[in-house]
């Protein structure tokens, strides 16, 4: 799922955001090489406030500087993880269960690379994520073999 540069960006912000009780849901390196975007996606059980990832993007912004991830020109933004949430660990996919998402493999399973369906949850003693798809077929994708993964998020216009 991460690029080994976005692992060793995650694996350094992790211990100070841990500290700061906030979890680093996940790193994205993305754009041009000469000119790079690192995404970091940020949040708490309760949601991330404002005023939380102003103060964090100080510190996530001293250890890029500490790190120098790419000599020359980066771009860093800083910010919660959104109605898409993406979705990374066993403890997401847990915590999910029950949401329609999407879900890109590194290679088919049944014939198929994309699954736009409801999470079921995570299985831990097979270490893979348990999709409903189609109404109530069920899926395995081991969780190695994810590309991407992240909530649909929904909007209620009626409310």
């Amino acid at each position: 799922m991460l690029s080994s540069k976005e692992a060793s960006l995650l694996a350094a912000l992790e211990p100070r955001a841990a500290d700061e009780g906030i979890e680093v849901v996940t790193v994205e390196v993305v754009g041009s090489r000469k000119a790079p975007t690192i995404r970091v996606y940020l949040d708490t059980p309760e949601g991330i406030s404002f005023e939380e990832i102003t103060t964090a993007q100080v510190w996530v912004n001293e250890i890029m500087d500490e790190l120098d991830p790419f000599p020359g020109a980066y771009t860093l933004e800083v910010s919660s993880p959104g109605i898409d949430r993406p979705l990374r660990t066993p403890e997401h996919f847990a915590r999910f269960a029950g949401e329609e998402v999407y879900v890109m493999t590194t290679s088919p399973i049944d014939g198929r690379s994309r699954f736009n369906a409801r999470l079921c949850g995570f299985d831990e003693s097979a270490n893979c994520v348990q999709l409903a798809v189609e109404g109530d077929k069920q899926v395995a994708i081991p969780l190695g073999d994810i590309k991407k993964a992240h909530v649909k998020g929904v909007i209620d216009f009626s409310r």
